[in-house]
């Protein structure tokens, strides 16, 4: 039995607006209990006082161990095949020894939701991973979270003199998929147990199924508010679920977003606008969404921006106007929810994965200095 208690921390544990301070005890992994004063003599104990205990922060968007450190050379997040190539998974590209994966650990972020960029209309599935380890499938929470769309500026440029010159033909593309997926679908259906009436294998009708089955949703890449809307009218269309990716016009459109309620992941919002669909990309965005009812998760998009900067990109959000309290839900509980594994992190609770940060003040200030980062009751 491996025990882990942080004692005399200040907690916050992303649940409660107010921190308190508390004892904390992980019996293999879980988080076991969590009382003012806990005693374990067989338990490893870090001794907190006078510091700040955090869940491990989440990120809900990133292409992490995909995007490698020296990505000009070795890039395994777009295939550039197609512009339909749903059958992609994150897990197969993934590096978990690429050095961004330590450095995003050391800056507090031990979840991330990885996965395809945003070269292709359907670009494949996302999974949710702890950041550690030599081996993807020791450290992988869930292999397939999401399906990636992409709408706007991105399929245009990259199959500009191939598939796609204009919006209309990516909301095309993505319709005749559905459309296919749940044909494929009804014949399997109908075939039942008769293999003689199965439709021939199609890996890429194969990875849509849980779409079109409501299972997994699409995770739509959309900056623009239009592209945010023709997303949205699609997932109607066809009864699937959606969570919408960088949202960068969210602030123009806040009150249709809270009466949607769709997830929403808002950033990289670091750096300068590097295409037109990028103009009101700005740090107040996250708070005015959360301010209007959304359910707002902060992502920098890594290696947009480097996944150790995570906290930062909260703490600038706040100094843009955002609730501080929103703010850490924004890098914890509302990204797990964001990517479905809400029951495992997110957040300090009895019976969830032990994934702590314990820094010397706010992570969300620049000068703050993370001392210890725990994943699953170890320090890593």
């Amino acid at each position: 039995m491996r025990k882990l208690l942080i004692k005399n921390g200040l907690v916050y544990d992303a649940v409660e607006r107010e921190p308190k301070k508390a004892d904390i005890l992980s019996v293999d992994g879980k988080i076991a209990k969590i009382e003012a004063s806990i005693e374990d003599a067989d338990a490893v104990i870090i001794d907190a006082e006078g510091k700040r205990v955090y869940p491990g922060f989440i990120d809900a968007h990133t292409h992490l161990g995909l995007d490698t450190t020296n990505a000009m050379f070795d890039v395994d997040y777009n295939e550039m095949n197609g512009p339909v190539t749903p059958q992609i998974r994150a897990i197969d590209g993934y590096n978990p020894m690429d050095k961004s994966i330590e450095l995003a650990r050391k800056g507090g972020v031990t979840t991330i939701c990885t996965g395809p960029g945003s070269a292709n209309v359907l670009g494949g599935t996302f999974m949710a991973v702890k950041t550690y380890g030599k081996r993807v499938d020791d450290a992988v929470i869930k292999a397939e979270v999401a399906m990636k769309a992409a709408f706007g500026e991105n399929p245009k440029r990259c199959y500009k003199d191939k598939a796609i010159s204009s919006r209309m033909t990516t909301a095309a593309i993505l319709r005749t998929n559905l459309n296919k997926a749940r044909e494929y679908q009804r014949k399997l259906e109908a075939a039942g147990e008769d293999n003689e009436k199965r439709p021939a294998y199609d890996a890429a009708m194969e990875a849509l199924l849980p779409v079109v089955r409501g299972e997994m949703p699409i995770k739509a890449h959309a900056h623009r508010a239009d592209d945010i809307f023709t997303a949205i009218r699609i997932a109607k269309e066809f009864g699937v679920k959606l969570t919408l990716e960088h949202v960068t016009d969210g602030a123009l459109i806040a009150d249709e977003l809270a009466m949607e309620h769709y997830p929403c992941a808002v950033g990289p919002s670091l750096g300068h606008p590097s295409k037109l669909e990028l103009d009101h990309k700005s740090f107040a965005t996250p708070g005015v969404l959360a301010k209007a009812g959304c359910d707002v998760s902060i992502i920098t998009d890594a290696g947009v921006i480097p996944q150790e900067y995570l906290a930062l990109c909260a703490g600038l959000a706040v100094k843009a106007g955002m609730d501080s309290f929103d703010a850490l839900k924004a890098i914890t509980i509302n990204p797990a929810k964001h990517i479905g594994i809400a029951d495992r992190v997110g957040s300090i609770e009895v019976g969830k994965d032990a994934d702590f940060v314990i820094s010397e003040g706010d992570p969300m200030l620049s000068e703050t200095r993370i001392l210890n980062v725990i994943i699953d009751g170890e320090e890593r």
